[in-house]
């Protein structure tokens, strides 16, 4: 398994609960494909460096996980699915050094 960042942008004018929703169900594939999720940071709305679908705010989603590399193309494709998600991006991640 390798760890990941998975980043999305949702659009601005989904409202929390929606917002929670994508969020479990990006969650839920990765789970449900045998990976684990370490960390899930919300930074909320901000403001954009440039304009996508004619926006300038977008909320902002970061999730740490750790799953099969295998997951990563079946992962693009749910996340591109979703109307409300106006970007992506999947990163391979260097683990995190254990503590001791």
């Amino acid at each position: 398994m390798r760890h990941y960042e998975v980043a999305f942008i949702i659009h601005p004018d989904q409202d929390e609960a929606s917002v929670k929703d994508l969020i479990a169900k990006a969650q839920g594939w990765i789970k449900d494909a045998g990976g684990t999720i370490h960390k899930v940071d919300v930074w909320g709305k901000r403001r954009m460096a440039y304009p996508i679908r004619k926006q300038k705010e977008g909320q902002y989603v970061f999730l740490q996980a750790e799953f099969e590399p295998a997951l990563c193309g079946e992962l693009e494709r749910n996340l591109r699915l979703q109307e409300s998600i106006m970007r992506f991006m999947l990163t391979a991640m260097e683990p995190a050094p254990v503590a001791e």
